[in-house]
This record gives structure tokens, sequence and C-alpha cells, in this order.
């Protein structure tokens, strides 16, 4: 089974070479992000020719997640327990969810296509706002890593946080300055890895970015951050058999500003057996 996640930034305008990476790359499922668009604009006909099913989640030309599979998708939830909502210039328990979060059953593993928030400065509430978000993925995640062991079950996605040095090459972006790398962020990406998930992609390829800007020539550069990742339970992890990040898809026309994440996983067919009950 190969799984991918890909932040497309904007589905309707790269559909075709997202399909045409997917047939070439035989994947399986792929997690999008930043899909900018309601699904009555998803370019559903092109992924449906090519052999997979949708899932999709998005209101505006902002944000929005989806999940393509070739197998069937069961069991869709657009938000996690606890997930906090947004809206400039208000607080409170009951703000509007953004479409950031679409959790699916495929061939028994749960997968979860995440988008997280970006935080955009330091002193912002959406920095405030990510770090809740976070905060409540994580404990979904270890009610879900504790109370089914032996679920197959995988985080996918944009992080918007570099855990490591080595993670940002990127000058712009500066501990104690910029979002992305600050403290607070990074053991928000510990808690999570803490609470029950691993990152399966680093211990086989443990340099790399998955991000660049379009602005001041970052990719010629190779001044990239890695943000993207793929974290996944121990029963996942263990039947995970090798990873790529795929940088040349950075290259050519109209290119996202991020890269696909891919993985192979070898698991036992009993997986598909498992009960699909989730909170």
């Amino acid at each position: 089974m190969r799984i991918a996640t890909w932040n497309v930034n904007s589905i309707r305008t790269r559909f075709g070479r997202v399909v045409d990476w997917m047939v070439r790359e035989d994947v399986d499922v792929l997690a999008m992000q930043e899909i900018k668009c309601t699904p009555e604009q998803f370019p559903a006909a092109a992924f449906e020719e090519a052999g997979y099913e949708l899932a999709i989640h998005g209101f505006s030309q902002w944000n929005g997640v989806a999940i393509a599979s070739r197998s069937p998708i069961f069991d869709v939830a657009t938000s996690f327990p606890g997930m906090p909502g947004f809206l400039k210039g208000e607080e409170g328990p009951d703000l509007p969810k953004e479409a950031r979060a679409m959790g699916a059953t495929v061939d028994g593993v749960r997968i979860w296509s995440l988008y997280v928030p970006n935080g955009r400065s330091l002193g912002d509430p959406h920095y405030t706002y990510k770090l809740d978000w976070l905060a409540a993925l994580t404990e979904h995640t270890r009610a879900e890593t504790s109370a089914r062991p032996e679920l197959p079950f995988v985080l996918m996605g944009d992080f918007n946080i570099a855990p490591f040095d080595q993670d940002n090459g990127d000058p712009a972006v500066v501990e104690g300055l910029t979002t992305h790398v600050s403290p607070p962020e990074r053991q928000a990406f510990f808690n999570l890895e803490n609470a029950g998930v691993t990152d399966v992609v680093r211990p086989r390829i443990p340099e790399g970015y998955t991000y660049w800007d379009y602005k001041q020539l970052k990719f010629p550069r190779n001044e990239g951050l890695r943000i993207d990742f793929i974290l996944g339970s121990a029963k996942f992890a263990e039947a995970v058999t090798d990873a790529s990040i795929h940088r040349n898809e950075r290259k050519g026309d109209a290119p996202s500003d991020h890269v696909p994440v891919l993985v192979e996983v070898a698991l036992s067919e009993d997986a598909d057996d498992l009960p699909m009950i989730f909170g």
C-alpha cells in the first residue's frame, strides 16, 4: 500500500500534475491539503477517471483538505474531538471550525489529512489558535492510540512546524522572531509524538525539505523547510518498508510550494477486519 501526503496549494490549478504523479508513482491513497475549493468546485472527474474515490472538505478559496483512494473510503470525519475554531477578532468556544482536518478509514487504516494552522506571527491570535489546535489533536491521538493499539493510525499533512534545526534552511525563519520554529510550536510537535505516533519518514530520510517559498529564489538556493510529515502509530510504523520525498515535484510549470511525501506500507490482511468505530 502506497500512502502519500501533499499540500497541493490549490487543486483546481494543479489537478493535472497531481493526478499524473499519483498514477506515475502508483499511489493508493493521497491526503491533500490547501485544496482551496468547495467539494462542488473540486475537479473530481480527473481523479475518478484515474480510478480514485474522493472525500472532500472545503468551504472557500482558503484551507481545505481531501483524501483520494483507490479503495473505498469509510467513516469520514471533518473534525476531531475538541478541535477549536477560529474567527479573527472573536474569542470563545463556539467559533467556526475551519476546513483543516479530515479523517477516514481505507483498507483498515485510520488516516487523517491535516492542515495545521500557520500561526502567522508570534503575537497573533492565530498563533494561540495553532497551539490550541495541536493540543486538541494530541489528546485525540492519545485517546485513539491508547484505546486501539492494534489500529494502524496515521496523521499526514502540512504541520507548519520545523521541529529540528536541520529542518530549517530558510534564513528568514528565525527562532524568537518567526513562527514554525518557536519552542512552544516544537514542543507541541513533540507532545503529539509522545501521544502515540512517530515520524515514519525521518528514520529513512534524515535530511531534506518539503517546502520552499516561491519568493527570492528559495528553491534554487535550497532554502526550504521540512514541515510535511507522516506520523504513524506503532502498528502503522512497524509496517512501513520505504519512504520518499519527491523533491522534483517542486520543479516545472506551476508547481505547489510543497512536495509530496510517500511511504510504502506492508500491512497484514487482518487490518481490513478491524472495527471502524471512532469518536
